[in-house]
């Protein structure tokens, strides 16, 4: 049996969705523009850590994260301006769609106690962000040290116009939505 990928599906947009929204040009379907992959280091200072967290959020995504920094100052929460707060890495092209195919092939089924992501949480815009409490169900990271998990948000962005266009494409993607 051939397993599908998320490029073959990518391709099979239009045919899958012009019956119901009414396309008349294969650019009217919704694509994937990119996946930002992030995650907050809080008040960690301790360099080795953060490198750890850099060190494995590439080996996640195959691409080096940028450092994100505080805009303001914040008494409460012990931050000044310029304080490393976490990191992001934008995936677009081929790596993002190898990214979207093992999140949906490996990722979902590793998650424990995973009964399949609530349609609510697509916005209004068409995209979708979801949280993963930690970085363990990624295949990447599975046979190292558990003292060191952190979590991190994966935000799918696509060119749909409106929720209900973007929940179709997502589940023609294979992202496991409820139903």
């Amino acid at each position: 049996m051939k397993t599908i990928t998320s490029a073959e599906k990518f391709k099979g947009t239009f045919a899958a969705l012009k019956g119901d929204f009414n396309y008349t040009s294969p650019m009217q379907a919704p694509r994937v523009q990119k996946i930002i992959v992030s995650t907050g280091v809080g008040s960690i200072k301790d360099k080795k850590r953060l490198e750890l967290i850099n060190d494995r959020l590439t080996r996640l995504t195959g691409q080096k994260p940028a450092p994100r920094s505080t805009t303001k100052s914040i008494a409460n929460f012990k931050t000044r301006r310029g304080d490393l707060s976490g990191y992001q890495v934008t995936l677009r092209g081929a790596r993002m769609q190898s990214f979207l195919d093992k999140l949906v092939n490996i990722v979902f089924p590793r998650v424990r106690d995973f009964r399949g992501i609530d349609p609510k949480a697509i916005d209004e815009m068409g995209n979708i962000t979801l949280g993963f409490k930690e970085h363990m169900v990624f295949p990447e990271t599975a046979d190292e040290e558990a003292k060191d998990i952190f979590g991190l948000a994966v935000t799918i962005t696509t060119t749909a116009k409106n929720k209900k266009e973007a929940e179709a494409f997502l589940r023609h993607l294979g992202l496991p939505l409820k139903a």
